[in-house]
C-alpha cells in the first residue's frame, strides 16, 4: 500500500475552516453553473442582425469572458470581437457595432460610463448583470439585459458572463452548433471536477500536486491560440483567489521577449514557477517552440509544470483548464492559509473611487436619457 503524505489539503474540516465563503464550491459545481447559464442564454430575446464589429465592455471577472470570446471566435467568425476594458469605447464603435456591457454587480463605475457612450453612440447593445444599475437602465431603455444569479464573488460567475455570449452571437446568425460544445463541456468539468475534489487524495489530485508545488513561488503561466486568454484567467485566479502576485504570457510572443528574461536570472529564478497549457491540438510548429523552449529555461533554477486540456470541442478544452486552474487557485489559498474569497484591496479602491462621485455623474446623465 502506498503511504500517503500528510497534507493539509487532505483535511476536509481543515479546508472548510479556512475556505470560510466556500470557494471551493464553485468549483465543484462548474458543470452545473455552465448548464444553468446555457439554460439562462437560450431564453434571452435579441433581434440584432449584421453587426460589423463585437465589443465585450468590462472589468475584472466580468471582462475575462470577452476575452476567451475573442479566442473561441478566432477562426469562427469574420466580424471582429475586441474587448473594452475602459471608461469610454474605440473612436470606430457606432451603430453598426454590437456591445456586450457585462458587469456582475450592474455597478461598475467603468462599464456604467461605457453603457452610457453605447447609448450616445446608438449602438446594438446587450447587458449582462445580476440587477443593479446596469439592469434598471437597460429596462428603462428596452434594452436587451441577461440577468444572472447573485450572491456570488465575480470570479465565480465566470459561466454566466462567458456561456451567455457565444449563445447569444448564434441567436443573431455569427455561429453554429454551440448546444453540441456546451453539452460536451458540462460532461468534461464533470469529470475534472470529481478528479480534483477536496475529497481525492493529494496522490491523485492532480491540482493539489499542483497548488503544493507551486506554494512559495510567483505562478506564470503561459498559454498559446485559444488558451492564450485561458493563460490570463489562471493568473488573475492566483491574484484574488490565492493572493500572491502572478504573470501570465503566450506563445508565440513570449520568445521574443520574455524568454531572454531567464538568461541571466540566477537566483531570481527560485522564486518563479511556470505553468505551461498544453493540448493534443498544438501543431507541429507550435510543439517544436514550446518544447525549445522548455529546454532553454531549464538552464535556469526555475520550476516548469504542464497542464493538459480535456476534451474535442475547443469550448471544453478551455473550460476544463479554467477549472483545473480554479480548483489549484483555492488549494494554494488553502496551503497559505487564506480566505480565497474576500478581495479586501479591491474593496478599499472602489470605496475611495466611490467618494469621487463620478459615478453619480453617470447615473445623473442616464436618467436624464431615460426622461427623454
Amino acid at each position: 500500500m502506498r503511504k500517503l503524505p500528510k497534507t493539509i489539503l487532505d483535511n476536509l474540516n481543515e479546508i472548510k475552516r479556512i475556505d470560510q465563503s466556500n470557494m471551493l464550491s464553485f468549483c465543484i459545481e462548474a458543470p452545473k453553473h455552465y448548464f444553468e447559464a446555457a439554460k439562462l442564454a437560450r431564453a434571452a430575446s435579441i433581434r440584432y442582425s449584421n453587426p460589423h464589429t463585437i465589443i465585450v465592455a468590462g472589468m475584472g471577472g466580468s471582462a475575462i469572458g470577452g476575452e476567451l470570446l475573442k479566442d473561441w471566435t478566432r477562426d469562427k467568425i469574420s466580424v471582429p470581437v475586441e474587448v473594452c476594458r475602459e471608461y469610454s469605447l474605440p473612436a470606430y464603435t457606432d451603430k453598426d457595432t454590437l456591445v456586450f456591457v457585462v458587469s456582475y454587480s450592474g455597478e461598475t463605475e467603468e462599464s456604467l460610463n461605457v453603457f452610457l457612450d453605447a447609448i450616445k453612440r446608438k449602438c446594438m447593445i446587450v447587458s449582462i448583470s445580476s440587477g443593479g444599475t446596469l439592469q434598471e437602465f437597460s429596462e428603462k431603455l428596452n434594452i436587451p439585459h441577461l440577468r444572472v444569479p447573485s450572491g456570488m464573488a465575480p470570479r465565480a460567475t465566470l459561466p454566466y458572463l462567458f456561456i451567455p455570449l457565444p449563445i447569444l452571437l448564434e441567436k443573431i446568425g455569427l455561429v453554429s452548433h454551440i448546444a453540441v460544445e456546451i453539452s460536451e463541456t458540462v460532461k468534461v468539468l464533470n469529470h475534472v471536477s470529481d478528479a480534483n475534489s477536496p475529497r481525492r487524495l493529494f496522490m491523485d489530485n492532480f491540482s493539489k500536486r499542483l497548488a503544493s508545488n507551486i506554494c512559495g513561488t510567483v505562478p506564470i503561466v503561459y498559454g498559446f491560440g485559444i488558451y492564450r486568454a485561458v493563460a490570463q484567467r489562471l493568473k488573475t485566479q492566483f491574484n484574488e483567489n490565492s493572493k500572491v502576485p502572478a504573470k501570465w504570457e503566450f506563445f508565440p510572443e513570449l520568445n521574443h521577449n520574455e524568454i531572454v528574461g531567464w538568461e541571466a536570472a540566477e537566483k531570481l529564478a527560485n522564486n518563479f514557477s511556470i505553468i505551461q497549457i498544453r493540448s493534443d491540438d498544438e501543431t507541429g510548429a507550435m510543439r517544436q517552440r514550446i518544447e525549445a523552449t522548455k529546454e532553454l529555461i531549464r538552464e535556469a533554477p526555475v520550476k516548469i509544470f504542464e497542464v493538459r486540456s480535456v476534451g474535442k470541442s475547443a469550448l471544453a478544452k478551455m473550460s476544463s483548464v479554467i477549472c483545473l486552474g480554479d480548483f489549484t487557485s483555492v488549494y494554494l489559498a488553502v496551503l497559505r492559509g487564506i480566505d480565497p474569497t474576500p478581495v479586501r484591496t479591491i474593496n478599499l479602491l472602489k470605496e475611495k473611487i466611490r467618494q469621487a462621485g463620478e459615478k453619480n455623474k453617470i447615473i445623473r446623465e442616464l436618467q436624464r436619457i431615460a426622461r427623454n
